[in-house]
């Protein structure tokens, strides 16, 4: 097989000059993706979904090329927005489009009145969005923004399925805060309040296991804790899929359930066993960020990275990059920089880190840096390096075959 079909597993000189090559006409800082690579993720993202349809999460890409190629294979179908204001700017672009019956479920609850008024006057969105709640509190912001007598929103009822090891109790709680809605009779009870509001239908039921999806099982150097996190992860996702299960059945007496929607890239395998899941959700794997490398049930490829030029050697050792302070959301550490990637053997000085205007770089590679070289980049979490360049370089070979905007390119920003 040629080398270009499979980059990301070719000698790591040998993928360095490849991208150096590709990208020489152009300056830095650039970002590209590697379209061999991404493709193999979406492919891998299929054959672990075993059959379920994916979902793919908009946050995780904020590119609507890429959104608009994965959507286009098989085993992708919907998109799980962020922001009400995103979903309905996708399905206006794609109106009149082979992406025209696109569903959007936005992941997130909205309080934008600006956003529900468009999505309410908007007949075509209305048949395509859904907007999430788990709280009545939510319909109340909708009926303030529409008035009374609004034209029917379609909503998703997200179900907290982190897990609670002390007797499902509040006292010990893994994984993200999001839903009040945590038990099957909270859920029925708020879905019999949807079915009792005028101007609101029911369609769908999420729930997001972060503590399955987005930890790591394997990770580096670090054995004991891998142990005790797939012990809990094991626990948790046979709790989860018998309340789960519970909690379609008993709000299917209620409503007609579209979608039931579960997982994240780190959890497909374990949410797909739950029959009560109907579709998963996945992103970030395929961009390939650092967060996934310490997973034992997948690898992704590294799809997207971003290049830094040289403009200092204050040492032998030491290279001195422009910008990079990319720095990953989530709770402050080393583990939420970006990481040097090629040349291998670098890494970033602990006293300065990844800097706004610059970014020192030492170890055995560093030497045969010269001022004007690139280093090549990975950042911590998928999307979020889009919102900090405008377009993205796709690369296929050793050439760039296209030149595309980000959601930051085309003047968009939801978060």
């Amino acid at each position: 097989m040629p080398f270009r079909t499979y980059g990301w597993l070719v000698p790591e000189e040998m993928q360095r000059a490849r991208l150096d090559a590709a990208t020489k006409q152009l300056e830095a800082p650039l970002a590209v993706v590697d379209l061999d690579a991404f493709d193999h993720n979406a492919d891998d993202l299929v054959r672990r979904a075993g059959g379920r349809p994916i979902r793919v999460a908009s946050k995780s890409v904020r590119c609507r090329f890429l959104l608009e190629r994965v959507l286009r294979r098989d085993g992708f179908e919907g998109v799980m927005g962020y922001s009400l204001s995103e979903a309905l700017w996708l399905a206006g672009e794609w109106a009149g489009t082979d992406l025209a019956d696109v569903d959007i479920l936005v992941a997130y609850p909205t309080v934008d009145h600006t956003a529900l008024r468009a999505l309410a006057a908007d007949e075509h969105a209305r048949e395509l969005v859904t907007i999430m709640v788990d709280s009545v509190a939510h319909l109340d912001v909708v009926d303030a923004a529409l008035g009374a007598g609004h034209p029917e929103i379609r909503v998703c009822l997200e179900l907290d399925v982190s897990w609670r090891p002390i007797f499902g109790r509040d006292l010990a709680h893994v994984g993200t805060r999001r839903s009040p809605v945590f038990t099957p009779a909270q859920a029925v009870a708020m879905a019999r309040a949807v079915r009792d509001r005028p101007g609101f239908r029911l369609v769908g039921l999420m729930g997001y296991e972060g503590q399955i999806a987005g930890l790591g099982d394997r990770p580096a150097g670090r054995p004991l804790l891998g142990a005790v996190l797939r012990w809990m992860q094991d626990h948790s996702a046979r709790e989860l899929a018998a309340r789960r299960t519970t909690a379609v059945r008993e709000i299917s007496a209620v409503a007609d359930l579209e979608f039931v929607n579960g997982g994240g890239t780190g959890s497909i395998e374990t949410t797909g066993r739950d029959e009560s899941v109907t579709e998963v959700a996945a992103g970030s794997g395929l961009i390939g960020p650092t967060l996934f490398d310490n997973y034992d049930r997948f690898t992704p490829a590294p799809a997207v990275l971003f290049a830094l030029p040289v403009v200092r050697k204050p040492k032998r050792r030491t290279a001195t990059l422009f910008a990079g302070g990319y720095i990953a959301s989530g709770p402050a550490g080393k583990d939420r920089s970006p990481t040097p990637y090629l040349p291998a053997g670098l890494s970033l000085i602990g006293t300065e880190g990844a800097g706004e205007v610059q970014t020192p770089v030492t170890g055995r590679a560093a030497k045969d840096l010269r001022v004007g070289d690139r280093v090549w980049l990975r950042h911590t979490k998928a999307g979020e390096l889009a919102e900090r360049f405008t377009e993205y370089q796709l690369v296929e070979g050793d050439r760039v075959t296209e030149t595309v905007p980000t959601y930051r390119g085309e003047g968009r920003c939801f978060g």
